[in-house]
């Protein structure tokens, strides 16, 4: 169900658990989100590595029976230059996403 600023909430299905919500205009924007936060990721250095070996997540649409299905991956990068001032010190990498839509399936 869309809000009034235009956003859609997603719960991420785990072995038929919802487990955490994200929140987006798009779907997409939900599944990177959830990409970023993927475990088991820590120790690729670059996109290519981290592509070959991409995890299966499924976002369930609230308010709908739709569920967004993607392979999602994820890599630590080095922090960009211009930074904000609140990342100064000690933080020197970022971890990226990135998804690929599989398909939507639908609740019966």
């Amino acid at each position: 169900m869309v809000r009034e600023d235009g956003k859609r909430n997603f719960v991420m299905l785990e072995d038929g658990e919802k487990t955490r919500q994200f929140t987006g205009r798009m779907p997409r924007q939900a599944a990177l989100k959830a990409a970023r936060r993927l475990e088991g990721y820590d120790g690729y250095n670059s996109e290519s590595a981290a592509k070959d070996n991409p995890t299966k997540i499924r976002l369930l649409e609230r308010g709908t029976d739709r569920i967004h299905v993607y392979h999602a991956w994820a890599w630590m990068d080095d922090a960009p230059s211009d930074k904000p001032e609140w990342m100064e010190g000690e933080i020197s990498t970022v971890t990226k996403g990135n998804v690929s839509k599989q398909e939507i399936e639908h609740l019966e």
